[in-house]
């Protein structure tokens, strides 16, 4: 007998667009319900009943008119769906009494009609369904069960089913009443000898989704992982669920994804219980949440415990409370306590364990981030929490929203494996090789055949400047999309784009000057190569004028030994045209002969140069083709000679001594800044942009710098000092010469990029 029931409600139903195999693949809305009693003890059958629904939007697909054969005059007449399901239990519960029986389940020859139309459709219209809709047995894996032999049972159908049983075809020829009949004529075969069936394999829906932690070490199953994109920011992991409603998504198997800002990207990883759900999951493509369609893809395990595994045991335990409601708090003072989170979120909105609910989130070295998790035991709470978004803790506003256990994981792993500081090569004799990466932005130039574009969406991205500019796109150069980020890596709204003539360039300012993108609009001036090369090495290009970046002051030229290291002709195909250069991992070093004289590498000081090898790429990855704002530079330390990115160079490898490249600054205020000591050495290049802090171990006020040779600014002042500054290449060569556990206590604390 089936489980828990002693009646089968016969069940079927029909859209107004794709049914059979795709019913509820294209979203159309239920208009046809269709069922009939079938009473296990006594092997009776009750009415056969037939209702039509009538859908929000009145439209049927051809294709559904003919299996159908129902018009749009037809519907308009019937009732809708919360109506109907209303008819319908009234009349099972009715007529299941009359039989002498106390409960029943749905039977389906297919989970569609209730996985992917019903519960969906119930979903977006909010409409409560009663209990018997949340279990249900399917008559294809019951037939199956009893005929093993007969085909698979995503090929069976009633008519085939029948057909392989020696029974006839029913005489009733609508839709829906011919499916109901054949599914009712197999079940009486079935319970009858010499099979004697009993349905025991009930399927469930899950009321809601189980939020819960994922190990690292949990097997995942590939077949059971999809991607979702398109997600509205701030959705939480129960509107994933919803979107997915009917579908059985494993505990904890939502999964937002981060973008390098730790700010949610609009996708999310589900994992479900099987892979029969995920393949259901699967048709739900480009299906909408709100007013944007959603794109549904497969995934793989190992992306999954890549975003939701965790070996924290402090995220452990501070998830380990089940049925909890998590809320995210972001921009935090660094100073709060966790008594003056409890006290800016009221009374009314008390936290789980009061401040055992609280996570902070920490870097490795114990300094806070300005991110915190609470949890909330009831939706209520976490409702009435929500309410003070952007309202003030201390001087700063607090952003807060919904966050999923998997979330959790995602940003504590990040914060845990960043890198405190870029730090140097481990070793300081090992050189840092040049990298040879393709001259995107090509030398200076009067020639105005670049636009600037200003105003930009702080979301905006690269297809959204090539959806902008329309037909002239074909004229943009490769690698010709620029964009301009802010010292803190996020775009500015600024863009610079090389056209192929200055022709173009004009006609792209004339044609695109104000135009809107995503509600806003965009200025667009004609400029030259110069103007752009230098906003993005650090200038500001205004009404007033160019303003240099200090590393664009006048200066000295590099010495022509520089030229060893020339740079190859780039190769690049049509598909890479407008390809970031985004580096998946760093350059692996290269042990390379060095002389035991002092030499110097030198790094022209490009936007196109990646000399950072340390940097964590998995939490960070720069804004294509890469603005100088988040590209650092490295020159080799004393002793070593730079790689050689081009054969021509072994020819050439000759180098600048070192005496007189350093200078040693002492005397320096305490809250000296590099921008400081560019001002005090303004009219004169310093060497890569790089400046050293030692830290307080050593020497306080000490700085060393790399500079051109003949230079001298001994016993001038700065801040009311004076500072001796003198040439200090040995001093500097034992610096770098001590051990690993000194070194670590001197690493460079900042770092310009020029």
């Amino acid at each position: 007998m089936a489980s828990h029931s002693d009646t089968l409600v016969v069940f079927f139903g029909a859209t107004a667009g794709a049914n059979g195999g795709k019913l509820g693949s294209d979203e159309r809305e239920i208009i046809l319900l269709v069922w009939q009693i079938v009473d296990l003890h006594e092997k009776k059958v009750g009415k056969l009943h037939r209702c039509l629904v009538k859908p929000d939007t009145l439209e049927l697909t051809e294709p559904c008119k003919e299996e159908t054969g129902l018009t749009v005059d037809d519907i308009l007449k019937a009732e809708p769906l919360d109506k109907v399901l209303q008819q319908f239990q009234q009349s099972v519960s009715s007529e299941v009494k009359c039989l002498g029986r106390s409960s029943f389940t749905l039977c389906v020859d297919s989970p569609l009609i209730i996985r992917q139309a019903l519960h969906p459709e119930a979903s977006k219209k909010n409409l409560v369904l009663p209990e018997c809709f949340f279990s249900f047995v399917d008559v294809k894996k019951e037939f199956h069960k009893c005929c093993p032999n007969a085909s698979p049972v995503q090929k069976l159908t009633p008519a085939s089913m029948l057909e392989y049983v020696g029974l006839p075809a029913v005489s009733e020829q609508s839709m829906g009443g011919m499916e109901v009949s054949s599914m009712v004529q197999l079940i009486l075969h079935i319970l009858a000898e010499p099979h004697n069936h009993e349905f025991s394999c009930v399927e469930t829906v899950k009321y809601k989704f189980d939020s819960g932690t994922c190990s690292k070490t949990e097997p995942v199953d590939s077949e059971t992982v999809i991607r979702a994109r398109g997600l509205p920011w701030q959705s939480s992991d129960q509107d994933i669920a919803r979107f997915f409603k009917g579908l059985s998504i494993a505990k904890g198997g939502v999964a937002l994804c981060l973008n390098a800002q730790g700010r949610r990207n609009g996708e999310a990883l589900v994992r479900f219980i099987n892979s029969e759900h995920r393949d259901l999951a699967l048709e739900r493509h480009k299906h909408h949440m709100g007013s944007r369609y959603i794109e549904v893809y497969k995934a793989t395990g190992e992306e999954f415990l890549k975003i939701a595994g965790g070996t924290s045991n402090e995220v452990a335990q501070f998830l380990s409370k089940e049925n909890q409601v998590i809320i995210r708090m972001r921009g935090l003072p660094f100073t709060a306590t966790a008594q003056e989170v409890l006290s800016f979120l009221g009374p009314e909105s008390p936290v789980t364990d009061d401040a055992e609910g609280l996570l902070f989130v920490k870097y490795p070295d114990g300094r806070p981030t300005g991110d915190a998790f609470v949890l909330f035991s009831c939706e209520e709470y976490a409702q009435n929490a929500l309410k003070r978004h952007k309202q003030i803790l201390g001087k700063r506003y607090i952003e807060l929203f919904r966050s999923t256990a998997a979330e959790v994981q995602q940003v504590l792993n990040r914060y845990m494996s960043a890198p405190l500081i870029s730090t140097l090569p481990p070793s300081p004799i090992m050189p840092v090789p040049v990298l040879a990466t393709p001259p995107y932005l090509p030398a200076a130039s009067s020639t105005r055949d670049c636009v600037r574009l200003r105003g930009l969406p702080y979301t905006a991205g690269i297809e959204d400047i090539l959806e902008f500019m329309g037909e002239h796109t074909v004229d943009i150069k490769p690698h010709g999309v620029h964009m301009v980020l802010n010292q803190q890596g996020r775009p500015s709204g600024d863009a610079f784009i090389q056209m192929r003539s200055p022709d173009k360039s004009f006609m792209v300012a004339q044609k695109c000057h104000k135009k809107t993108m995503k509600d806003r609009y965009v200025e667009v001036f004609q400029c030259s190569t110069e103007e752009m090369s230098i906003v993005l090495m650090g200038g500001t290009l205004n009404r007033s004028g160019l303003s240099p970046p200090p590393c664009k002051l006048p200066c000295l030229s590099p010495p022509t030994a520089y030229a060893a290291f020339p740079t190859p002709p780039a190769m690049l195909s049509e598909a890479a045209l407008y390809q970031s250069p985004l580096l998946a991992a760093p350059r692996p070093h290269q042990t390379i002969a060095h002389s035991p004289a002092h030499t110097l590498a030198y790094y022209p000081p490009q936007p196109h140069m990646y000399m950072n090898m340390n940097m964590n790429y998995t939490a960070y990855y720069p804004s294509p083709p890469v603005s100088p704002s988040t590209v650092g530079y490295f020159a080799a330390p004393p002793g070593s000679v730079a790689a050689q990115p081009h054969p021509a160079a072994a020819t050439a490898s000759s180098v600048l001594p070192q005496h007189g490249a350093l200078v040693r600054m002492q005397g320096l205020p305490y809250n000296t800044g590099v921008k400081d000591i560019l001002s005090f050495f303004q009219g004169y290049q310093p060497f890569g942009g790089r400046h050293e802090m030692e830290g307080s171990q050593l020497e306080g006020g000490t700085r060393w710098t790399h500079a051109v040779p003949q230079l001298n600014w001994r016993g001038q002042t700065h801040s009311h000092r004076t500072l001796n500054v003198k040439y200090a290449p040995d001093e500097y060569s034992s610096m770098v010469q001590m051990s690993e556990q000194a070194r670590s206590l001197i690493q460079p604390k900042e770092w310009l990029c020029l």
